[in-house]
């Protein structure tokens, strides 16, 4: 199956999310470009490939730029709450991602030792996150922190493969990457 146009994908995305955001309360108040800025800037500078789990995917970000931007990543967007899981099997379908699908569950619920990338926009305090890659992450795995632009230091058993700042209206957001050692 052809990958998608990842604009398209956008589009489409943001049509949708734009028809279902207040009834679902998908995203807070304000325009939802900022959102699929944030998430495309994410997407392009990760260079993912292989298995990718977007944790807390909520209305889909970055998860499915993730998918949409990296072809040789397969993406799982994960989402405990029926709603937003809902809107994202939605979403995923309205798209057509080969490369993407949504596990409706817990983080806690996900295979050990199986994923080569976790992304982690909102879904928990980086001390909490990274206690979930320990689990999830195969040696070498990378874990990708979306932060406003403070720092993450790897704790034992990661180390720092780089961070990438960019603008999003204005203001400096920083992605962070850290390589899990096993």
């Amino acid at each position: 199956m052809d990958h998608p146009d990842a604009a398209q994908v956008e589009r489409t995305h943001q049509e949708l999310l734009e028809r279902w955001r207040v009834a679902m309360n998908l995203v807070g108040p304000g325009p939802s470009d900022p959102h699929f800025d944030d998430s495309r800037a994410v997407a392009q500078a990760l260079e993912a490939r292989g298995r990718w789990a977007d944790l807390g995917s909520g209305a889909g970000f970055p998860g499915i730029a993730l998918a949409a931007w990296n072809p040789d990543a397969e993406v799982t967007l994960v989402e405990s709450r029926s709603k937003r899981a809902a809107f994202l099997e939605r979403a995923v379908r309205k798209t057509a991602l080969p490369n993407a699908a949504v596990f409706h569950g817990r983080v806690e619920q996900l295979e050990s030792a199986a994923w080569d990338g976790l992304v982690s926009r909102a879904f928990a305090n980086p001390p909490a996150v990274l206690e979930h890659a320990r689990r999830l992450l195969v040696a070498g795995g990378r874990l990708a922190f979306m932060l406003a632009k403070e720092a993450v230091e790897p704790p034992p058993g990661f180390t720092l493969e780089g961070h990438h700042d960019y603008r999003i209206e204005g203001r400096v957001r920083r992605l962070t990457v850290l390589r899990f050692e096993g």
